[in-house]
């Protein structure tokens, strides 16, 4: 099992210290500790953190992570809340997902408007060239 310092673990998970050191503050992540007290971090660690990179990633709340790390604590018997967790989040996800979606057909028409106007094969209103697609 490989051991790293909080500078090998930081490179290693694409953080700084600084966040790192917040993480343990939030208690997201618990330093194991060597022979002369120094944090180190392992395998494990590395998974982990991956995992709530994760979560973050899907736009969930430092709360609702804090959440369910307090949950997995607690073990199997809060399964069930740690799924309704995340299924929550995802559902908000997508929704946030299919919101930028329809942003970027927007912007995408506008661009392809541009091009008509300026190869001169368009003469409507941004307006009126979007009813075309609705």
């Amino acid at each position: 099992m490989s051991k790293y310092s909080i500078g090998d673990f930081a490179n290693k998970v694409g953080l700084t210290t600084y966040t790192l050191r917040y993480y343990e503050k939030q208690k997201l992540i618990i330093p194991k500790r060597d022979e002369n007290d120094r944090r180190y971090y392992d395998d494990q660690d590395v998974k982990w953190i991956g995992f709530i990179l994760h979560l973050k990633g899907t736009g969930m709340l430092m709360s609702e992570i804090q959440e369910y790390v307090d949950l997995r604590k607690q073990g199997d018997s809060t399964i069930d809340q740690r799924k309704q967790l995340l299924q929550s989040v995802k559902k908000r996800s997508l929704a946030e997902i299919n919101e930028r979606k329809s942003h970027l057909n927007v912007l995408s028409h506008k661009i392809d408007w541009y091009d008509g106007k300026l190869n001169h094969k368009v003469d409507e209103s941004f307006e009126e060239y979007l009813k075309r697609f609705r």
